[in-house]
């Protein structure tokens, strides 16, 4: 039915290069294209022979220019950019100059401060619109299946949702005394910055970690949660109607935040430049070239994560309240894919909104967010490639 352009051969990138091959009644042929040709020639010759195509490339994600050359040589009906957020304005300017179609999984940082926003990426709507191409921005899980959740429960369970909390656990054991399930730099600063929520028409912020919460998770049981700023609470508060807050947290052991503590005390987390022996480095990515590589924990780790949305609002005039999850076990996607929870919640997704898009199931022009389009394929979708969800109609709210 079409082919992909597949940017990134890491954690995510492997998952999602996975299921396109397992989809091969859309995924036609795939391409896959990163700094470390060997890691996708490997891929290749693991995945090979099957009903998709697949072929690989030497490629810098930062270079606009060679990222067009690479589009205009394998004409694809879509990029997906699972490479750093770093690098999604320099795919997308490739995608707007080739016309072609595309998606990520997480909205664009710039390398140089820990911040987080969409809007350098909104700014493209009106040109891709004018060249009668699709980007689906955050098409992971959280952002991506969180605002297709909160598409759906306004679909089909609300008038208005007027509070949405993001909870995020991860209850995963990989034996490490310090270790991050998907790229250390980026989970890091993710971690590391302020924390901050949207409510009554503005953003709230928080001190890094300050805000903990306690919450029992259906299959995992009792974990310590802190809020945390999230790129999806900034669509979501300018996409479903009726918001008054929308709040994010994500689990942490208690060994994870003594490690990082002392890590951000000794300026191993700085994303500040300094000069070591004649040369300049920068410490977070020093700390990230000694960490265990994400990819390779997935043997080592044991337990499932849970990830999902409660929402509070009315219907009918009555208020109501909802709770939509996924439950993932880490060694079961290991089996499957070779692959950590973590990286397999990203990768189906990503797989999924480009199958929308080949398809014609999302078909707008422009630059949208995941919930801007019909979330019933999409949700349909995730219990066929292995991301089933629950429903709990009175859900314990959060404090």
């Amino acid at each position: 039915m079409g082919k992909a352009l597949i940017i990134g051969c890491g954690g995510v990138a492997s998952v999602a290069i996975h299921k396109c091959c397992q989809n091969g009644a859309v995924f036609e042929e795939i391409l896959i294209a990163s700094r470390t040709k060997s890691k996708c020639d490997a891929l290749k010759e693991k995945l090979g022979g099957g009903k998709t195509k697949i072929s690989t490339a030497k490629l810098d994600a930062d270079n606009t220019e060679e990222i067009i050359a690479l589009i205009k040589a394998f004409e694809p009906d879509i990029v997906m950019n699972l490479a750093l957020p770093y690098q999604d304005l320099t795919i997308m300017e490739a995608c707007l100059k080739t016309k072609t179609n595309y998606l990520d999984t997480a909205n664009y940082e710039s390398p140089d401060a820990a911040k987080f926003e969409y809007k350098r990426q909104w700014e493209y709507g009106d040109k891709f619109k004018k060249a009668g191409i699709t980007a689906v921005l955050g098409c992971g899980f959280d952002p991506g299946v969180t605002g297709v959740f909160s598409a759906y429960a306004m679909k089909h369970q609300f008038d208005e949702i007027n509070y949405i909390d993001i909870l995020d656990a991860n209850a995963g054991d990989h034996g490490y005394p310090f270790a991050t399930n998907f790229n250390p730099e980026i989970n890091i600063r993710e971690v590391a910055a302020k924390g901050s929520y949207w409510q009554d028409g503005k953003w709230i912020e928080t001190e890094p970690l300050e805000i903990k919460r306690v919450y029992n998770f259906p299959q995992i049981g009792e974990k310590d949660m802190y809020l945390l700023h999230h790129e999806e609470l900034e669509s979501l508060a300018k996409n479903i109607k009726g918001i008054k807050r929308i709040r994010f947290f994500m689990t942490f052991g208690q060994s994870y935040i003594t490690h990082l503590k002392c890590l951000e005390n000794v300026g191993m987390t700085s994303i500040k430049p300094i000069i070591y022996e004649g040369k300049e480095i920068v410490p977070l990515q020093f700390l990230k070239a000694v960490l265990p590589d994400p990819a390779s924990l997935g043997p080592r780790t044991k337990g499932k994560t849970n990830i999902g949305c409660i929402f509070r609002g009315k219907k009918n005039g009555k208020l109501k309240d909802y709770y939509i999850y996924n439950v993932c076990d880490h060694q079961e996607c290991y089996r499957e894919v070779g692959s950590q929870a973590i990286s397999y919640t990203t990768g189906v997704p990503a797989m999924i909104g480009a199958a929308m898009v080949l398809t014609g199931a999302w078909n707008k022009k422009g630059v949208y967010n995941v919930e801007e389009f019909d979330p019933d394929v999409f949700m349909a979708e995730l219990s066929k490639w292995g991301l089933p969800w629950k429903e709990d109609f009175s859900p314990v709210l959060v404090e």
